[in-house]
């Protein structure tokens, strides 16, 4: 399962490399099909990361590997979850 992930981050990268950022894989939940990946450089606070996340890298990646059913960032789903439960 993370061979196909990777294959297709690889596949993402030079994309996201070509505006100044970059991505790594930053763990897999095997039983609910999320991946969590870390956006870095010029990604990092761009107004247009939640698109990119979203409507490119989730896309692309739910497309591939049909097992994904979420691409989140770290601590994005967390602070949501504290702000609605709290």
């Amino acid at each position: 399962m993370q061979s196909q992930v990777e294959e297709v981050i690889e596949v993402i990268r030079p994309a996201i490399q070509a505006d100044g950022g970059d991505i790594s894989l930053v763990g897999i939940d095997e039983d609910s099909g999320v991946v969590t990946v870390e956006l870095h450089g010029a990604c990092v606070g761009c107004p247009a990361s939640t698109v990119t996340m979203k409507a490119g890298i989730e896309r692309i990646m739910k497309d591939r590997v049909p097992w994904v059913t979420s691409v989140v960032q770290p601590g994005n789903d967390a602070e949501l979850g504290s702000a609605v439960s709290g």
